[in-house]
């Protein structure tokens, strides 16, 4: 009786660390799509990469596909690809423009995606072409509403 009231006890705190891990990581000052694409703006200049919402989806990175610098981006367009253990993915530019750097580093260890997708698991930087863009993105709070929604939808 006291070991199933125990496992009951377990099971139920395990539940809740899950729920309260998949909106503990979105950062304040970032613009979002509802891709699970990020996007941190200083300027005409922004860096994108993937939501920690969606690398925790993805599981385990084990490929990125970077665009070419020099490409051109456009808003909702596909740039690259996300190879996980369980699948993969494309991913969206949140904006337009060129590409003017990509993470090399992701060429040797995808895995920064996962450990790290805000800060050292960023995909590309671009200038932008139109910053108005940036309007039809969400701010931290619509997104991790967004991703609420869409977890309960599941």
């Amino acid at each position: 009786m006291a070991s199933r009231l125990w496992a009951s006890r377990a099971a139920s705190y395990l539940r809740l660390s899950v729920c309260h891990r998949g909106f503990a990581s979105v950062v304040k000052d970032l613009k979002y799509a509802d891709t699970h694409e990020w996007v941190k703006v200083e300027g005409t200049s922004a860096t994108i990469g993937i939501t920690d919402h969606a690398q925790d989806h993805l599981g385990d990175v084990v490929y990125v596909e970077l665009p070419e610098v020099g490409a051109s981006v456009t808003q909702g367009n596909g740039f690259g690809a996300v190879e996980s253990v369980k699948a993969t993915s494309d991913i969206n530019s949140p904006v337009s423009g060129k590409v003017v750097e990509v993470n090399e580093e992701l060429n040797n260890s995808p895995g920064l995606v996962n450990a790290s997708p805000y800060e050292n698991g960023w995909i590309m930087k671009l200038e932008m072409s139109n910053t108005g863009e940036l309007d039809s993105l969400m701010d931290s709070d619509g997104y991790s509403k967004f991703c609420e929604e869409e977890d309960a939808a599941h």
